[in-house]
């Protein structure tokens, strides 16, 4: 009674607290903005800021923004001056009640003129209009993006979802980023000016669902290089910046729930779950046991008391249980506080919490390839958690920043497989279980200062992540019976453990990996060769450091059992949950057997240093050049178990030292168009995993997959041409053409002369890619002047890619020639979007086809595998509710729902094509509620 009475004076007091605020905060309105020079988009420190007819003012901060609380609310001229540049006025400018009012301003400081002595007057809607011109003509390279009004103005949740929005970029799995139809092998993820870790074990991508899209400043694509980027990508370089200064208090929370058609209300199979699971968290029952024998001990030979402790103190509940699928679930809350002192000093800070929990089915996915003639149904338990918490600080000319990300997933998958084995004539009744946690955590630290009234800066940044991924107890256990059987429900299934490979074992694995990085940098306004331009130099590093260790261990029938045929059949036909029991384990019916080969433990590192220069030059009102050189210095080493000597030995130890150019040009044709051009030089490095000789059986590929330690760094020669108009703010036509030039380009290589493949990593010395890009985004307003389409935008981009390789010379190939792997001829994205009822109803349709793509390329047996193209229709609408202040969200996702289709193109081989897999993920309906306070 009395923790309830607590709870509920907690809850009254809670409550008490947010109308406090909303009352108090009534009556008056906030103007923020930034401040950027007209020329080059350079945001312009220590600019007056005055409210004319009163004595409020602010200055702009280091990174251009000024922010002016508590204006009353009404019409006012704001006046900007600054030294050396035109003071503007603005008129017009609308403060209402509990409101934000933002007016980005862009001033000019030409050459030949006292511009200090010169006022320029303007209106808020010409000066709005006027920014985003500036800011969509001012990159100096070839981008794409999307800010946080665009966003805020969207349906969209996360960043994966906001991505899609942005010219040349698509979303593979929900997640994952595919730029210029290449996928995230070729693409670099980048959070608030660090380099992302990647969230997946094997492969190098990030998840971009985790990041809440309402904590977003920017996302942007660059798909040309300047030095002071990372060099480790192709496609494109995903940068997000996250909010770290809240504009105003607010409270915000939100809640959602998900109706999938092939999952939601149906049977769904799965092990015993527990609180901790859906916090996303394991409790530990399905780790292996602290105390286990090592590998040395095993070597060594164990007794039987031994040899049943090891077995017993193995994770042996097997237990599946049928239970009904419920609607996914995701709940989230933000917090934002800022404080603003008497000497404009500003203090912000930024918390949110965000989880999710969906229960998913994959129903029949077919596998019809080779001997294999296979129905799976997986059932996948998934729970992600996550947590950011930034904080800025704004004093003089000077900002510190301390960003913080935290993420947790914790899937549980159970596969449930039927179907034949040619290969072994067996009819196959196959179970995996399969847990996976992965954890990320990512700390950033940065400050920018400004020196002097040349606006010279520093930026310094120190980083630290830490990437987590185990993978306890993933069982492999397969039942079989003879094929003419097959429709015999007189014959059993009995449990195939008469002697265990990678392909029956356990596996229990564990990955750590610590990221350090470090960079400062230095930026001066000067006078170069008579022209204004930026200069720019930069160091820093950035260190890797993972440890993995991977054991394969199994219950293998006794000698004395495999003498008895009575007694295999009994033990063998027991069901899963039974086979393993103490019991059986007692009567000394199974040994302990473990698998070791040489990788299965190894530790990376890798170490870039880079230095860079680079010149911003304005050479008149329509010629800009942006070119410099990057130097980066490279070493990875790998050492791998050699089981043979027991210890660890190197694999890889390998230096690189790489000189990479570039150069950016605009040419400003008309004030509202640009043309540009760009050379650039990147590299494509491969992944610790990609290296490391570690080897394991993958069920879904049907494979053994192991790495290569003799894999080769990338080199990549890039060109880019783009005509680009803007016919009014927010609208865009572009034209763009690219060329791509690998050398040793890293793509997975499939050796096959058996019927379980190994799939590994290698290099193809030459690949050529050329392509078009057009991008149309443009209001429907010269259709008719009716709001209807004055508040409708249409945006279609299209991406043509071809690209040729010649397959290297290291087995007979199938194919001689081939696309790149995850290469797509073609990317379509278009959408409606529309907004009525004074903003407050938003709908947007969204269509997505990417044309086919080699998702593994064939060897000498087997010929390429493709991934069928498929149409992907999206629909959302939001309406605001509550002044504002609530919005209610309704999407449908993949409402076609048309199958995953990989197939083997088997038209060098002159048969008929095979499925690898298909499937209908089936389509998603969600409805959510979101509120700020």
């Amino acid at each position: 009674m009395k923790p309830q009475l607590t709870l509920k004076k907690f809850v009254a007091t809670l409550i008490l607290l947010v109308i406090a605020t909303a009352v108090f905060a009534q009556g008056s309105g906030k103007l923020i903005g930034s401040i950027t020079n007209s020329k080059n988009g350079e945001t312009i420190t220590g600019v007056t800021v005055r409210i004319m007819g009163t004595a409020r003012a602010a200055s702009s901060d280091v990174s251009g923004k000024y922010n002016i609380p508590g204006l009353s609310v009404g019409k006012y001229t704001v006046e900007y001056a600054f030294i050396g540049y035109a003071t503007k006025q603005i008129t017009d400018v609308e403060i209402k009640a509990d409101e934000i009012t933002n007016l980005d301003v862009v001033l000019d400081n030409s050459e030949g003129q006292l511009l200090d002595q010169v006022v320029v007057t303007g209106s808020y809607k010409k000066e709005s209009i006027g920014a985003l011109y500036a800011q969509q003509k001012n990159s100096a390279l070839i981008s794409d993006g999307i800010s946080s009004e665009q966003i805020r103005r969207s349906p969209d949740k996360n960043t994966s979802e906001a991505i899609r929005r942005v010219s040349g970029a698509t979303i593979q799995d929900n997640k994952f980023v595919v730029v210029r139809g290449l996928s995230d092998r070729y693409n670099v993820s980048m959070m608030d000016g660090t380099v992302l870790p990647s969230t997946e074990a094997n492969r190098r991508a990030f998840s971009f669902d985790i990041i809440p899209s309402n904590l977003i400043d920017k996302i942007t694509i660059s798909k040309t290089a300047t030095p002071d980027l990372p060099a480790d990508f192709a496609g494109g370089a995903v940068q997000i910046t996250t909010k770290d200064i809240p504009d105003q208090n607010f409270v915000s929370f939100g809640l959602g729930y998900g109706y999938n058609t092939a999952s939601t209300f149906k049977d769904f199979l799965q092990t015993k779950k527990n609180l901790q699971n859906y916090l996303g968290f394991d409790d530990g029952s399905s780790n292996l046991a602290t105390n286990m024998y090592s590998r040395e001990q095993y070597k060594d030979g164990l007794s039987s008391k031994e040899n049943r402790l090891a077995l017993k103190s193995l994770p042996n509940d097997l237990t599946v249980k049928n239970k009904t699928a419920l609607p996914s679930q995701n709940y989230q809350f933000s917090l934002g506080k800022v404080k603003q002192f008497e000497n404009s000093n500003r203090f912000g800070a930024l918390f949110s919490v965000t989880y999710r929990n969906s229960q998913n089915i994959l129903p029949n996915v077919k596998r019809q390839w080779h001997q294999y003639d296979y129905t799976d149904d997986q059932y996948k338990f998934s729970t992600n958690l996550g947590a950011l918490a930034n904080f800025g600080y704004t004093y003089g000319k000077s900002k510190i920043t301390w960003k913080n990300l935290y993420n947790r997933n914790y899937d549980n998958t159970y596969t449930d497989r039927r179907g034949t084995d040619l290969g072994s004539s067996y009819d196959v009744k196959f179970s995996a279980y399969d847990i996976m946690q992965k954890s990320l955590l990512k700390s950033t630290l940065d400050g920018e200062h400004v020196l002097s009234d040349k606006n010279d800066k520093i930026k310094w940044t120190a980083s630290w992540s830490n990437i987590l991924n185990d993978q306890p107890n993933q069982v492999k256990l397969n039942y079989v019976r003879p094929m003419e059987s097959a429709n015999d429900p007189s014959v059993p299934y009995a449990a195939n453990i008469s002697s265990i490979g990678k392909q029956n074992a356990r596996l229990f694995a564990k990955l750590n990996e610590n990221i350090y990085s470090g960079e400062l940098s230095y930026n001066l306004p000067m006078t170069f060769l008579s022209t204004p331009s930026t200069f720019k130099v930069g160091a820093g590093t950035n260190y890797r450091k993972r440890n993995f260790d991977a054991r394969f261990i199994g219950l293998e029938l006794n000698g004395d059992v495999l003498n008895n045929v009575e007694l295999i059949n009994r033990v063998t036909q027991l069901p899963a949950d039974e086979i393993f029991s103490k019991e059986n384990i007692d009567k000394n019916y199974f040994k302990y057997k473990e698998i070791m080969m040489n990788g299965d433990k190894y530790t990376g590192s890798s170490l870039t240093t880079f230095g860079y220069a680079m010149l911003d030059q304005k050479f008149n009102d329509k010629f800009r050049v942006v070119y410099g050189l990057r130097v980066e210095n490279y070493n990875v080493k790998i050492d791998a178990l050699n089981v043979d000597a027991m210890k660890m030995v190197n694999d890889v130890n390998d230096t690189k030292l790489d000189f990479l150019p570039s150069v950016n040009l605009t040419y400003g044709l008309t004030p509202k168009s640009n043309f540009r051009a760009s050379y650039y030089r990147t590299l494509a490095r491969p992944e610790l995993r990609e290296l490391a000789s570690f080897k394991f059986y993958d069920f879904e590929q049907l494979g053994m997959i192991t790495g290569n330690p003799n894999l080769k760094r990338a080199s990549i020669n890039n060109a880019d041409l783009r005509y680009e108009i803007y016919p009014s703010a927010g609208e865009i036509l572009s034209i763009s053409a690219f060329y791509k030039q690998f050398t040793n380009a890293i793509e997975p290589r499939r050796y096959d002369v058996t019927s379980t493949p190994d799939i590994s990593f290698g290099n193809t010395p030459k690949a050529n890619i050329y392509g078009a890009e057009l991008e149309v985004r443009k209001r429907l307003d010269f259709v008719n002047e009716q709001s209807f389409f004055k508040n409708t935008t249409a945006y279609l981009n299209l991406t043509y890619v071809h690209s040729e390789i010649t397959n290297a010379d290291d087995q007979l190939y199938l194919e001689k020639t081939r696309p790149m792997v995850g290469q797509s001829p073609y990317v379509i994205n278009a959408g409606l979007q529309h907004t009525a009822i004074d903003n407050k109803l938003n709908l947007n349709i969204l269509y997505n086809r990417i044309g086919k793509r080699i998702i593994q390329p064939g060897g000498q047996t087997f010929a390429s595998a493709w991934e069928a193209p498929r149409n992907v229709l999206d629909f959302q609408v939001g309406y605001k509710v509550m002044k504002n202040k609530g919005e209610v969200k309704l999407n449908a996702s993949d409402i076609l729902n048309n199958p995953i289709d990989v197939y083997f193109d088997n038209k060098v081989r002159n048969i008929d094509n095979e499925t690898w897999f298909k499937y209908k993920p089936g389509a998603n309906v969600s409805l959510s509620f979101n509120y700020t306070f």
